[in-house]
């Protein structure tokens, strides 16, 4: 599959198989992730792959952050348990989990705000553009995938739990997987391109 192809057909996939990703496929797609470009030539990225025996824990650190959210945002109780259930499954049964994290590692230090939070800015576009390269090198060998957001709300949660280094900032989970028989993804919605591209 070339470059292309992969970009017009990859989708996300929340349904998968349960079928173990082997660890060479895994190693060798995260090496297709610290290819991306990175501001200052840096390598601000780290990637975790989590265990199966640390999910329980790391899921539950997370959900207590989110329900302390959820409840304080006023929603229902039986809305947020059926929240968190759905949260501690994607993360418990993932086949393969990787964590995205960034440090401040090979950045400037700014003396003022608006400079070192855009400097950080340019760390994240540059992790959005490795977990791309996950997920499309993931389709290329045949692989689904899809992109969970929440360790952007819990990410002290996230690096407690999983003993990680104190300069990791939690940003994103992908899950990796197989499709099972007979699934496909759901067809891409068709872009209004006239809408979203202008020339001035």
């Amino acid at each position: 599959m070339n470059a292309i192809d992969a970009i017009r057909t990859r989708r996300s996939l929340r349904q998968l198989a349960d079928r173990p990703v082997p660890r060479d496929i895994i190693d060798d797609i995260l090496a297709l992730a610290c290819t991306a470009p990175a501001p200052h030539h840096t390598r601000p990225w780290r990637y975790v792959i989590v265990s199966p025996e640390r999910r329980a824990a790391l899921a539950g650190a997370m959900g207590a952050t989110w329900r302390t959210d959820l409840e304080r945002d006023g929603h229902p109780q039986p809305r947020i348990e059926k929240l968190l259930r759905k949260s501690m499954r994607q993360i418990t049964t993932a086949p393969a989990l990787i964590l995205a994290c960034l440090t401040h590692e090979g950045l400037r230090d700014w003396p003022d705000d608006r400079r070192a939070r855009n400097e950080f800015a340019m760390a994240q576009q540059s992790i959005g553009a490795g977990m791309q390269n996950i997920m499309l090198s993931a389709h290329a060998l045949g692989l689904a995938s899809y992109w969970i957001s929440a360790p952007l709300f819990a990410p002290e949660a996230c690096v407690a739990a999983l003993a990680l280094p104190d300069d990791y900032v939690a940003q994103a989970f992908i899950v990796l997987g197989y499709a099972p028989e007979g699934i496909e993804p759901k067809p891409r919605p068709s872009a209004d391109n006239a809408s979203l591209i202008i020339e001035r």
